[in-house]
């Protein structure tokens, strides 16, 4: 082989691994960025996906009165996306002095491949304030329709209550009860849970006959795992 094509080729390969190197660093500064993020911003994000609905409604203030089933129930949800796992781990990390590395083990301990978690609060404002062990949550592309059509149903997983960067930011309100509920990102029939064209997501929790609606612009890198 010539010496000019030798040097030419070397020049190439040597061009072509230090690009690769690069763009591998480029990428895992991009995976890890939430590990400089501020305590303000973390916070923001954290709480970003919490939002709160009513299940039923009551005509007046009624709690306390002796009825046995409550007629309204506060409900609180939020949805634990990738970016709120890693700001709730930033938090963690701020807060109690964790390295760059345990806090990346607190966010893959929460990451739940082809799942995504949502913790759900629920306050019962009269009755015996004991929520029906019958309550449903689905997870569905928002619409704007009434009904449950193209939804998954939740599972209640009570042992996420103590994966660190699954329990939210926001301190307890010992009124409402906590539950974590796991949905698959795709249907029955093995389709994606959210299409090309869907913007939001909606979670909707039954109660006896009462329902209550929350949603939230659909993340994309949830939109690109249910694919």
């Amino acid at each position: 082989m010539r010496p000019a094509v030798w040097l030419a080729q070397s020049l190439a390969v040597s061009l072509a691994v230090a690009l690769a190197v690069s763009l591998s660093a480029a990428a895992t500064a991009a995976v890890d960025d939430y590990l400089t993020w501020p305590s303000d911003r973390a916070e923001t994000v954290a709480k970003s996906t919490r939002v709160k609905d009513s299940a039923g409604q009551s005509w007046w203030d009624t709690r306390g009165r002796r009825t046995e089933r409550s007629m309204k129930y506060d409900v609180v949800a939020t949805w634990m996306t990738p970016e709120v796992i890693q700001a709730s781990a930033r938090i963690f990390q701020l807060r109690d002095g964790l390295s760059a590395e345990a806090t990346r083990s607190l966010v893959a301990e929460a990451d739940k491949p082809g799942q995504t978690v949502v913790m759900i609060e629920i306050d019962p404002h009269e009755g015996s304030g004991v929520i029906p062990l019958d309550w449903q949550a689905y997870l569905l592309p928002f619409t704007g329709a009434k009904g449950i059509d193209g939804a998954v149903g939740g599972v209640g997983t009570p042992a996420l209550r103590d994966v660190k960067a699954l329990a939210g930011i926001v301190r307890r309100d010992y009124a409402y009860d906590r539950f974590w509920m796991v949905f698959p990102l795709k249907s029955g029939d093995g389709k994606p849970l959210f299409g090309p064209t869907t913007t939001h997501a909606e979670v909707v929790v039954r109660i006896n006959d009462k329902e209550a609606r929350m949603k939230w612009p659909i993340p994309a890198a949830l939109r690109a795992a249910s694919n």
